[in-house]
């Protein structure tokens, strides 16, 4: 079973490594995706592989702009060239609450948040080490969750997928928590 087959997995980052490197596995413990993010790029070009010998690339993420606030990432995976959508940080929303907006190929909107405005308020003003949550709901329905570890050290985000609509929404999701764990996760 692969990185988009699978609706629960986790994302670890890579101590010492230059750029941003995850290894991501099923809850068995299995290595489904290996990501790579390019170092000392003034755009962020990120891609997954189904493991570290980086051989068969499943996906992209590549920013629109060089450097912006409200950064945008195109989605594609690589096998087709399909582009999925858009995820796109809500800059000065995200000063107080994380928060990210997806624009899919279909015209649905989705939002991505963090769990709540008084757990962000104390991560950022009191403590960084309690770990993020985010929810991806469409209207009132969530349709993924991410948790992030209580780890200080390695960086670890739990990925659970709720809906069948989730499912087909396989590589938004993980490019998703992919940006989570190399953008936000950069600044635990």
């Amino acid at each position: 079973m692969g990185l988009l087959d699978c609706s629960d997995y986790m994302i670890r980052r890579r101590m010492f490594s230059i750029g941003g490197a995850f290894d991501i596995y099923d809850m068995n413990g299995n290595q489904i995706g290996h990501c790579r993010q390019k170092a000392f790029k003034l755009k962020e070009d990120i891609r997954i592989f189904t493991d570290e010998t980086k051989s068969t690339e499943i996906l992209t993420i590549k920013a629109q702009q060089v450097i912006d606030f409200s950064a945008s990432y195109d989605v594609v995976t690589t096998s087709d060239s399909k582009h999925w959508g858009v995820w796109q940080r809500k800059g000065w929303s995200s000063i107080l609450r994380d928060s990210w907006k997806l624009h899919t190929s279909t015209g649905t909107d989705l939002v991505l948040e963090e769990d709540s405005m008084f757990m962000a308020f104390l991560r950022r003003f009191l403590t960084n080490l309690i770990p993020q949550d985010f929810q991806l709901k469409n209207g009132d329905t969530v349709v993924a969750e991410f948790k992030q570890h209580f780890n200080p050290f390695i960086f670890k985000l739990d990925v659970h997928i709720l809906t069948p609509d989730g499912n087909n929404m396989a590589p938004l999701i993980a490019a998703a928590a992919i940006l989570l764990s190399a953008i936000e996760g950069r600044q635990s």
